[in-house]
């Protein structure tokens, strides 16, 4: 990625020390503060791009700064303007659009160095914000960035001689966070970490996100299908079931007013718990449970999504989970952070099947004065003795009478069953499996709408599986005697690609960006080109693995860490390698700085350290040509040895101080005179 400021900022030491110094504040000011456009009202970012700009022309123009008569009311006007648009100062959004006019609204006010600093300890905490509203790595990658560019505007205030090519700034300044970040490492994995998310601050789960609700209307599940967010992610411990068994199961939709489909209220359900606690619901399980675990987005509800059926409640720290009556997997408290849990859940099971239910008569209401054409079409079912041939009978139906699946389906009236099976006929999942279950009560057999999510895309690098918003699907359970409860999906009646392939294979997709005849240069026989879809797995595994090890490092994980940690440290081995370790460096230490030393340096050290114990040490601030003298004078050694250390002396102020000549024989002549000194 390449950033505009840092391609400008090439030529900014030909300009003046003070000019060139002030711009690069200003575009390390502009990268912190431009993420928090998308955020921020317009007339706080428009009102900032004008101020950056002023101060950027006042600098280049070489004018004089605002007076503060100015500065002041257009401040208390902004204060004003951020009060009217939050109808407070107080909080996170208000917080951050009053702190970005502050860092404007000082640069026009930068008098003295201590301005200078105040600005950049200001953008500091800046950055920090923008975590408040995206925590991705693109965004940690660009702050990142934003730091360095801070660093180096900072550097560049503290020469007080010739300052360095802005090149060699930037160096430096990567040099200095290169050297913090082991600390920084060291201090996110190990110091104590408390509860919640990385980043946040109180209120902030309150905000909307895109997810299943608890009711289902025509058209919902097909405006969530239009989403390519992230639901959820797998990891599977064995292999990956096929693609018909991904069933991601949600709410449980009962209550039908007509047109939407809800929960069933709180006065059944508690009837219902009650029924259920009086007698354990009967279940059977053939096989062994597939074991996986799953990385949940936070979309402020309290659904668990699993395969059907699972064996255990996951154990859930700091909030609980529980399942209810038509086996949903909730918590007690809302999701508001990223959220991880173990599930193992048996694929083949039968569920109630020793008898009729006592709730039956929960799953057979309809209203009595809606659909009428389809009411009586489920009356006429009865007529068929077996409920399987009930079911069969609709589901033939559904394939043999031109029925479209369709992502924009038909705005249908007050009886939307009647007008989806007797009029338009084209439907997403969500008609199929209502109009199914209202077919399915009128004929006698208990039946129940089902909404979560079917398939997800499995990225070979991670082996991650990502079941994305658009996989939201709706499905139908019926009960049947012997059998039990048993899922019914309409739309695979009508579009089996939906299950196989997923909705990419099921309905046309849009061009790419919206532009049409885009799709044939970035596509190879109607699908996606090979790059493009190994980018898009590497872009995945790396979201997934920042997710994983960064903004999901919780404190259960951190104890983790900790005791494995631990426990190596008790294993024998471990010690052993770190020593290894140590003994490899020191040794590659010592053999780079005698590689780095003089030969002839060297034997210079190797004689004042044998002077030294002969009682003739060598002053600090003693030169050769000093030293030599010195020996001479004091008469401590041996004519021979006395001549040899003055003609070593002498000649090494010869090489160190005259201009040099290549001498190879130098160092075997002071290796020979160094010998005779005793």
């Amino acid at each position: 990625m390449t950033f505009a400021p840092l391609g400008s900022l090439a030529r900014l030491p030909r300009l003046p020390r003070d000019k060139a110094d002030t711009l690069l504040l200003l575009a390390s000011a502009m990268l912190v503060l431009a993420p928090h456009t998308l955020h921020l009202p317009l007339w706080v970012s428009l009102l900032c791009g004008a101020t950056l700009a002023w101060r950027a022309a006042i600098t280049l123009q070489g004018k004089r700064m605002p007076p503060s008569l100015l500065l002041i009311p257009l401040a208390a006007g902004a204060m004003l303007g951020v009060m009217h648009t939050y109808q407070t100062l107080l909080g996170r959004d208000a917080g951050v659009a009053m702190l970005v006019l502050l860092v404007a609204f000082k640069m026009l006010e930068m008098h003295a160095r201590r301005d200078l600093f105040v600005v950049v300890f200001l953008c500091f905490f800046l950055v920090l914000t923008n975590f408040f509203y995206e925590q991705g790595i693109v965004t940690a990658l660009l702050m990142s960035f934003s730091v360095l560019l801070l660093l180096t505007a900072q550097m560049s205030f503290q020469f007080a001689g010739k300052v360095p090519p802005l090149r060699e700034r930037f160096l430096m300044s990567a040099r200095m966070l290169g050297l913090a970040a082991p600390l920084a490492l060291a201090l996110f994995f190990l110091f104590p970490r408390i509860e919640g998310p990385l980043w946040g601050m109180p209120g902030d789960a309150s905000g909307a996100r895109s997810g299943l609700s608890e009711t289902m209307a025509p058209g919902m599940l097909a405006n969530l299908a239009q989403s390519r967010e992230t639901a959820f992610r797998v990891k599977f411990d064995g292999p990956l079931p096929e693609r018909e068994q991904l069933y991601w199961r949600g709410p449980v939709l009962g209550d039908y007013d007509g047109r939407t489909w809800t929960r069933i209220g709180p006065a059944q359900r508690q009837a219902f718990s009650q029924a259920i606690a009086s007698r354990r619901l009967p279940l059977s399980v053939a096989g062994e449970p597939l074991r996986y675990e799953v990385t949940l987005e936070p979309a402020n509800n309290r659904w668990l999504f699993a395969l059907e059926m699972p064996e255990r409640l996951p154990a859930i720290s700091g909030n609980a989970a529980q399942l209810t009556g038509e086996v949903e997997m909730t918590t007690l408290a809302p999701i508001e952070a990223r959220l991880r849990y173990q599930v193992a859940s048996f694929i083949h099971y039968r569920l109630q099947a020793d008898g009729l239910p006592q709730d039956a008569g929960q799953w057979l209401q309809l209203p009595a004065d809606s659909n009428p054409r389809a009411l009586m079409a489920g009356l006429q079912l009865r007529a068929i003795s077996d409920p399987n041939r009930r079911v069969e009978s609709v589901l033939r139906s559904f394939r043999s009478e031109n029925y479209v699946y369709t992502l924009n389906p038909p705005l249908l009236g007050r009886d939307a069953v009647d007008g989806f099976l007797y009029g338009s006929r084209a439907g997403f999942c969500e008609h199929y499996a209502g109009a199914f279950v209202f077919l399915m009560r009128a004929a006698g057999v208990p039946a129940r709408v089902v909404t979560g999510y079917q398939g997800g895309e499995l990225n070979p690098l991670d082996g991650y599986l990502t079941v994305r918003q658009s996989d939201a699907h709706a499905w139908a359970e019926v009960w049947l005697a012997r059998r039990g409860w048993v899922r019914v999906d309409p739309t695979a009646a009508v579009a089996p690609e939906r299950v196989q392939q997923g909705l990419e294979g099921a309905v046309p997709q849009r061009p790419p960006f919206g532009i049409e005849g885009l799709g044939r240069f970035i596509s190879v026989d109607g699908e996606a080109h090979p790059w493009l879809v190994q980018m898009r797995f590497a872009v995945g595994a790396m979201n997934n693995g920042w997710n994983q090890w960064v903004l999901n490092y919780t404190p259960q994980r951190q104890r983790g860490m900790v005791e494995r940690l631990q426990s190596s440290l008790l294993d024998w081995r471990l010690p052993a390698w770190i020593a290894s370790l140590a003994i490899v460096l020191l040794l590659v230490r010592t053999w780079r700085r005698r590689r780095g030393i003089d030969p002839v340096d060297a034997l210079y050290s190797a004689l004042c350290t044998r002077l030294s114990r002969l009682g003739l040490a060598r002053a600090p601030d003693e030169g050769p040509h000093a030293y030599a003298e010195r020996i001479g004078a004091a008469g401590k050694l041996a004519p021979g040895a006395q001549a040899a250390a003055q003609d070593f002396l002498r000649r090494y102020s010869a090489w160190r101080y005259a201009p040099r000549r290549a001498d190879a024989r130098l160092a075997a002549t002071l290796k020979r005179l160094l010998s005779q000194v005793r």
